[in-house]
C-alpha cells in the first residue's frame, strides 16, 4: 500500500518545480531586455543627438553563456538630430536569475551627414555620471568652503578614452562660491577606472564672471 504524500511534501515539490520554470521562461525576454539596455546606453552616450533608437529584429542573435545567462548581439540604428540615421552593432548579456543586463556595448558602423563618428565606444556597465558629479561637487567644496549652489549641465557631458585603459567624463556647470555671490561657469573632468567605475581623479576649471 502506497503512503499518500503529505500536504507539506506536495507544497515542497510544487515549489521546486516552479523555481526552475521562471529562469527558463525569462530567457525568452533576453533580446527585449538587452535592446532596452542598449537603447538607454545610446541615449546616454549620444545625448540629444539620438532622437530615436530602433533595432533590426532579423539581425538579433542569442547564444547561451551558461545555465542562467544569454548573450545577445544584433544591429540597429538611431536618428541623429544632425540629420540622417546612424547604424550600429551591439552586444549584451542577460541574466535570467537577476533579470539584469551587463556588458552593454555598441559600435557605430556608418556615418551621419557625411561625417564619420568615432569608432571608440565605452562600456558603461560601471560608469556613473552621478558619481563624477558628486566627486566634482566635493572638489569645489574643498576650494570654496562657503560654497552655495552647484549646478551641472547634463547636456554638456562627453565621454572620452583616457590613458591606462581609463575613461574620462567631461562637462560644464555653474558654481556659487559663497551665498549671495554671482555664479561663475566651470568645466570639470573625471577619470574612471573603466572596469570598476571608480573615480580616480577629478579636475575643475572655474572662469571668473565678466561684466
Amino acid at each position: 500500500m502506497k503512503t499518500p504524500l503529505r500536504p507539506l511534501a506536495i507544497a515542497l515539490l510544487l515549489c521546486a518545480a516552479g523555481a526552475s520554470a521562471p529562469a527558463r521562461a525569462d530567457m525568452t525576454h533576453a533580446g527585449d531586455r538587452c535592446e532596452a539596455a542598449v537603447a538607454d546606453t545610446v541615449r546616454r552616450v549620444r545625448g540629444p543627438q539620438a532622437k530615436e533608437v530602433q533595432f533590426i529584429g532579423a539581425k538579433r542573435a542569442l547564444s547561451p553563456n551558461g545555465e542562467d545567462e544569454m548573450g545577445v548581439k544584433g544591429e540597429g540604428r538611431y536618428w541623429s538630430s544632425a540629420g540622417g540615421s546612424v547604424p550600429f552593432a551591439y552586444t549584451c548579456a542577460f541574466n535570467a536569475k537577476t533579470g539584469g543586463t551587463s556588458g552593454v556595448m555598441f559600435r557605430e558602423t556608418g556615418v551621419v551627414a557625411g561625417k564619420a563618428e568615432s569608432t571608440w565606444q565605452p562600456d558603461l556597465t560601471h560608469l556613473s555620471p552621478d558619481a563624477c558629479e558628486a566627486a566634482t561637487a566635493a572638489a569645489l567644496k574643498d576650494k570654496y568652503p562657503r560654497v552655495g549652489r552647484i549646478a551641472f549641465d547634463s547636456d554638456s557631458r562627453q565621454l572620452r578614452p583616457s590613458s591606462n585603459d581609463r575613461t574620462s567624463l567631461e562637462g560644464a556647470g555653474a558654481v556659487e562660491r559663497a551665498p549671495g555671490m554671482h555664479s561663475i561657469p566651470f568645466r570639470y573632468r573625471c577619470e574612471f577606472e573603466t572596469a570598476s567605475g571608480k573615480v580616480v581623479d577629478v579636475q575643475t576649471n572655474e572662469r571668473s564672471a565678466t561684466n
